[in-house]
């Protein structure tokens, strides 16, 4: 059984009546579903499979808990709700389910994440258009060669950068200002927001 040296430590540090408790689940775990990968979670020895959380457990003052992440598909009605998990509060071994019930269960648990249906491949953005150059933008573009140069280097993003600048502007005053200062940046070389570049 490959365990998480994480775990192991939370067990050691666990009240002695929790130790052997706890082992026992993570057991009957490791034994029911062979895959099973130990991590913790929100503090707690967790159990994952197929990269998915099966079960967890926990330690307390006074009892253990044990539950599995879609519990009540699992469990059902029969599950106590006085504790985290569907066991209650457990603090002794006779509170928990028999090894082959409890194995049961945690078949269920595989079922449940087996039967998931998969999430599609996130769809890759397409590519905006090429902007459209602004008549008075072009016209500058013409006088100032180096303006020019610069501007038909940059990718299509960083034309796009101050085609909008531009053209997002609600006054005509506001965007003359506007034109200048990209003639000027353009022909120093620099990208619309040159200033939040490392």
């Amino acid at each position: 059984m490959t365990t998480d040296p994480r775990v192991d430590a939370y067990i050691a540090q666990s009240a002695a009546f929790a130790q052997p408790l706890l082992g026992w689940l993570r057991e009957t775990v490791h034994t029911a579903c062979p895959e099973v990968e130990e991590t913790v979670k929100w503090g707690m020895p967790s159990f994952t499979y197929r990269g998915k959380i099966l079960c967890n457990m926990a330690a307390f003052k006074e009892h253990v808990s044990f539950g599995f992440w879609h519990g009540r598909q699992i469990v059902g009605a029969e599950g106590r709700d006085d504790a985290m998990g569907q066991f209650g509060r457990i603090t002794r071994r006779g509170e928990l389910p028999g090894k082959r019930e409890m194995a049961g269960y945690v078949k269920q648990a595989m079922a449940l994440i087996d039967s998931a249906p998969t999430r599609a491949p996130a769809k890759k953005a397409k590519p905006k258009p090429e902007a459209a150059v602004p008549d008075d933008l072009a016209a500058a573009l013409r006088r100032n060669a180096k303006a020019r140069a610069t501007f038909e280097g940059f990718a299509p993003s960083y034309r796009r950068d101050y085609i909008e600048w531009i053209t997002e502007a609600k006054r005509e005053d506001t965007r003359a200002r506007r034109l200048a200062q990209t003639l000027e940046w353009l022909a120093e070389g620099k990208s619309r927001n040159w200033k939040y570049m490392a």
